[in-house]
């Protein structure tokens, strides 16, 4: 079916070139001269190399009708992750590099969405957020809170992020799946 640049969401699977591509990343540009297009960050189904692609917001795409399934994530199993179908409780496995850096976002027992086309898994999609532990980080700096700065932390699940000053190791923080940036502190 065909969609507008504009619209293209990650988890979407689209049809390009003869080839399908599972998207990752989006990003709107909007140049000082010219007209806005997108940057669209997206892996080949068949043999998961990446590429990038640009299109002016009013071009046209090819979305492929994917199946979506709610799923529960239950383990890693050397290079691949395991997922079962939370209706028909069949379980199947991802190869890990399928799901790049978000993979380390999965967390035992989240619940996902996973896209299928004919049958095979093509596509994870995490929730928006994920509640990960401050493992590594620097003291604040005394009066440092009335400037809007961030200082860099190392989290449970191994990416680095920026986080506010008043927040200290062992502390819990809310995170985007998104971009991997600090959301709030967890309640």
């Amino acid at each position: 079916m065909k969609e507008q640049a504009n619209q293209i969401r990650p988890g979407w699977v689209l049809q390009h070139n003869g080839k399908q591509y599972i998207v990752s990343k989006i990003n709107l540009i909007q140049p000082g001269k010219g007209g806005a297009f997108i940057a669209v960050e997206m892996r080949d189904v068949v043999t998961g190399v990446k590429t990038q692609e640009r299109w002016r917001t009013a071009d046209t795409v090819e979305k492929l009708m994917s199946e979506e399934f709610d799923c529960q994530f239950l383990y890693k199993e050397g290079d691949h992750l395991v997922f079962m179908n939370s209706e028909t409780y069949d379980q199947f496995e991802i190869p890990t590099d399928m799901m790049g850096e978000s993979a380390l976002y999965l967390q035992d027992n989240m619940e996902v969405t996973v896209n299928f086309i004919e049958g095979k898994p093509v596509g994870v999609n995490l929730p928006p957020s994920v509640i990960l532990t401050v493992t590594e980080t620097e003291p604040a700096i005394k009066n440092q809170t009335a400037t809007n700065s961030y200082k860099p932390a190392l989290l449970s699940n191994g990416i680095r992020t920026t986080i506010p000053p008043f927040v200290n190791e062992g502390e819990k923080i809310v995170v985007s799946t998104a971009d991997g940036s600090y959301v709030e502190r967890a309640k």
